[in-house]
């Protein structure tokens, strides 16, 4: 019988962008329409929606977009369509974090921690040792290509400044999260705890 360890895999799409947020309100509208695979072909490839230099790359961020958005209930699509950019960009961050588990457990690790102990930022150092440990219960991760490791150490800091949590993703000086009223309300509606605890543990205290 296998063990969790040799079981629990990491299914991240960090590598694919960070929030995309222009993108992600066009995506969100597609979605909101229920369009079909003809009618997303044309809004994506035929029209450009994405305004993307290759159709194989607008092909690749709409369909990284859309995975990350269908893990979130439809409220969620409205509210990042509809919203101001501070709210639209919340809600691409939690349709990152429920994409990415492995985002979820730096954020309730390693930036929780930082905020705990007063660091005034953090250090490219610390997402390297985040993967060395989470590497014990994916082993996968050992696999990994340091420029891989890399990428998405950039890609989790740069959503991290995009989001507000810290000032830049040059300086990784760290600033509470101001959570959104009506992010924390669709949170709690929806019954997403883990989200919702994980962003409050970053906000002013």
């Amino acid at each position: 019988m296998s063990s969790l360890s040799t079981t629990f895999h990491y299914d991240s799409d960090l590598i694919g962008g960070s929030l995309m947020v222009r993108e992600s309100r066009i995506v969100a509208e597609l979605l909101l329409a229920g369009v079909d695979d003809a009618a997303w072909k044309t809004a994506i490839i035929d029209e450009n929606r994405l305004q993307k230099a290759r159709p194989a790359s607008a092909r690749r961020m709409a369909q990284a977009i859309r995975k990350r958005l269908v893990r979130l209930p439809e409220p969620f699509w409205q509210v990042l369509h509809d919203g101001d950019d501070q709210l639209a960009t919340q809600v691409a961050f939690c349709a990152a974090l429920a994409r990415n588990l492995l985002l979820v457990e730096f954020l309730e690790t390693v930036v929780a921690d930082a905020f705990v102990t007063q660091a005034e930022r953090l250090e490219p150092y610390q997402w390297d040792d985040f993967l060395a440990d989470r590497a014990y219960r994916d082993p996968a991760i050992s696999g990994w290509t340091a420029s891989s490791r890399r990428k998405m150490g950039q890609v989790a800091f740069r959503m991290l400044s995009e989001v507000g949590l810290i000032e830049s993703a040059r300086s990784r000086r760290l600033r509470p999260l101001m959570l959104r009223p009506e992010v924390v309300s669709l949170l709690e509606r929806h019954h997403l705890i883990r989200l919702l605890d994980c962003l409050s543990a970053l906000g002013p205290r």
